[in-house]
C-alpha cells in the first residue's frame, strides 16, 4: 500500500448551468441540494479507500470499483440517486455496464428506470451480432465482447472509473460498430492526472 494517494475526482456527469437548464433557478437549487448529501457520502467513502501499486500504476480499492471491501447499501443508493437525476432517461433504450463492476452499478438503475441492461463481458458467447473490442487500460489489456445491442438503440454507458480512457474508447467504438449510438455516459470517478 502506498503512503501517497493519487488524485481522484468525482465525475458522474454534470448538471446543466442555470442558463442552459430547462429547470427554474429554484428547482435547480433544490436539485443541487438533494444531490449534495449522496455526493458527500461518495467522497467520504473514496477518501477511505486503500491504494495499491500495480507496477507504476496507482490502483485504489473501493467496493464500487472492486467489490471489496464490503459495499454499504447507502453508497450504492447514493450512486443510483446521482445517476438517476443526471441522465435524460427518455433518450435511453439500453444501459450498458462494463464488467465486472458495471453490474452492481447498472442493476439498480435498470430496476428504478425500467430500462433493460447488458454488460460488456471479457469472454465471448458467440451470439449473433456479438461485437469484439480490444481494450487496454493502465494496468491490463484484452478483448471484451458486446452482445444484444440493436441497431439504432440509444445507449447509456455506466462505468466506475475513467483512468486512461482505453476501455471507454473501445466500448464506444463497439457500440457504434453495432449500429447503436451513445447518448449518455455516467462515470462515477475520473482519475485525474497526478
Amino acid at each position: 500500500m502506498s503512503s501517497t494517494s493519487p488524485n481522484f475526482e468525482h465525475h458522474p456527469g454534470t448538471l446543466p448551468s442555470s442558463a442552459d437548464s430547462p429547470l427554474k433557478d429554484d428547482k435547480q437549487t433544490t436539485l443541487r441540494a438533494v444531490m449534495d448529501e449522496p455526493m458527500q457520502r461518495l467522497r467520504e467513502s473514496l477518501a477511505k479507500a486503500p491504494i495499491i501499486w500495480k507496477g507504476d500504476y496507482p490502483y485504489f480499492i473501493h467496493p464500487i470499483t472492486d467489490g471489496v471491501p464490503r459495499m454499504s447499501p447507502d453508497i450504492l443508493q447514493a450512486i443510483t440517486d446521482l445517476s438517476r437525476e443526471r441522465i435524460d432517461w427518455s433518450n435511453v433504450d439500453l444501459l450498458l455496464g462494463i464488467e465486472a463492476m458495471g453490474l452492481p452499478l447498472t442493476a439498480p438503475l435498470s430496476m428504478s428506470t425500467g430500462i433493460p441492461l447488458v454488460i460488456a463481458r471479457k469472454r465471448t458467447y458467440g451470439l449473433e451480432g456479438e461485437v469484439k473490442i480490444d481494450q487496454s487500460t493502465g494496468y491490463s489489456k484484452g478483448a471484451m465482447f458486446l452482445n444484444d445491442i440493436k441497431k439504432g438503440e440509444r445507449i447509456a454507458i455506466i462505468d466506475d472509473v475513467l483512468s486512461t480512457g482505453g476501455t471507454l474508447e473501445a466500448v464506444i467504438e463497439g457500440v457504434l460498430r453495432a449500429g447503436a449510438k451513445v447518448t449518455h455516459m455516467s462515470l462515477l470517478w475520473r482519475k485525474a492526472t497526478v
